[in-house]
């Protein structure tokens, strides 16, 4: 089954919160398999201010975060899990591609390619337009609130 969400709706499902929400909107979502968000990139974002002066470039760390965010919301939506909170477990693979900068929007992809108990490895993509701009693997635990 296919969802959308909006930011009202991710923060019913993840804890995070403005400064530190970094998606605003789900497109695809399959609960346990796979999602689809976007990151609307702002000058208005706070980590601007020393992240470059003069250079605004998102910090690559906070795109991985994005990334770890919709695949919380992906496994956080499955209905064994709801109510239930996402740790890192670990990053592979990590590499980053392009810069991300103020006007751009991130398409945030990721792919659980396993899931057993309360462990899991997702595959993550990080896309402006048509370019790549972080990918990574991730391992996450579930755990209770």
């Amino acid at each position: 089954m296919n969802y959308m969400l909006d930011v009202n709706e991710i923060q019913k499902i993840i804890p995070h919160r403005p400064p530190f929400l970094l998606v605003d909107r789900i497109d695809h979502l399959e609960p346990g398999v796979c999602g689809i968000g976007k990151k609307c990139v702002t000058m208005n974002e706070p980590y601007f201010e020393g992240h470059f002066p003069g250079k605004a470039v998102m910090p690559g760390v906070l795109i991985l975060e994005a990334l770890a965010q919709t695949g919380a919301v992906v496994m956080l939506t499955e209905e064994k899990n709801k109510g239930k909170i996402i740790y890192f477990g670990g990053m592979d693979k990590v590499r980053f591609r392009r810069q991300v900068v103020p006007g751009d929007v991130i398409t945030l992809d990721v792919k659980i390619i396993k899931n057993k108990g309360s462990f899991g490895v997702g595959s993550a993509m990080a896309y402006v337009g048509d370019e790549t701009a972080a990918e990574a693997v991730f391992t996450f635990a579930i755990g209770d609130r």
